[in-house]
């Protein structure tokens, strides 16, 4: 199979996946009125983002679902969302409308933004959807291509160790049944506590989540492990095994300078 080949191949799967999502799951949930009149709280928990976003040119990443663009939209942002799903985008373009907002929306890969402009955003926010491409490498590399220096990049990733996980045995104990190094698309597993069914998804290692946000261009001002255990949640509830494998890393990062060339000629004496 050529590399085309097996780039459409994840891209259509992931596709058809998440346009099944877009219809009634978590994931399709769309801002709601009370969101709507404190966005950045909503928006961040953390104090990452600046005291106002308003006029500020912003990319959701991989985050259609009418929850991140709306929410940036309401605190004044101009905001562009990119997604692989159409019918996620769907959900974008319809609660901006019903809400008088100006969302720009496109359908494309998180790996390809060949279609916009080099140093055209302040911010990208990303949520967790890196684990549904091959090489996560394409993707810092764009999204530094498209951030203006000292434009800030927040996301949110899959942890090695939560795709690692194949089963949880007779006793709840969670086996780590897939190689640390795996290359290419992860197996099919018993414990599907965080994998979508039907998507591809891949296994990206730590210096690949950290070592290669910096080799693109960024510095990492802060990482956040999210909370996601319950202590009352069943044995079979994706709460249970947040206890014991945590899921998710959050990044701050911020795009380096660039090295730009003065165009002068330095003379050498001799």
């Amino acid at each position: 199979m050529s590399t085309d080949d097996s780039r459409s191949g994840y891209r259509r799967q992931n596709q058809t996946a998440w346009n099944r999502l877009s219809d009634g799951s978590q994931f399709a949930k769309t801002a709601s009125d009370e969101e709507c009149r404190d966005p950045l709280k909503a928006l961040d928990g953390r104090g990452w983002l600046p005291p106002t976003v308003a006029g500020l040119n912003v990319l959701c990443l991989a985050s259609g679902g009418g929850w991140q663009s709306i929410l940036y939209a309401a605190a004044g942002a101009r905001v562009t969302v990119l997604d692989l799903s159409p019918g996620m985008l769907e959900l974008d373009r319809r609660e901006a409308t019903r809400r008088g907002y100006s969302v720009t929306t496109i359908e494309g890969s998180m790996d390809d933004l060949s279609m916009l402009h080099d140093e055209s955003f302040d911010i990208v926010h990303q949520p967790v959807s890196t684990c549904y491409v091959p090489s996560i490498v394409k993707v810092y590399q764009e999204i530094a291509r498209v951030l203006r220096d000292e434009g800030l990049y927040i996301s949110q990733h899959k942890q090695p160790i939560c795709a690692q996980i194949t089963q949880r045995t007779e006793r709840n104990q969670f086996i780590v049944g897939i190689e640390y190094f795996h290359e290419g698309p992860l197996p099919k597993v018993e414990d599907t506590s965080y994998r979508e069914a039907g998507a591809i998804e891949y296994l990206h290692r730590w210096d690949e989540l950290v070592g290669g946000l910096c080799r693109a261009g960024f510095v990492l001002e802060d990482l956040r492990e999210p909370r996601r255990a319950d202590y009352k949640a069943p044995v079979e509830h994706f709460g249970y095994r947040g206890r014991f494998i945590p899921p998710y890393v959050r990044l701050k990062a911020r795009r380096l300078p660039r090295q730009r060339s003065t165009g002068a000629t330095r003379l050498w004496l001799p």
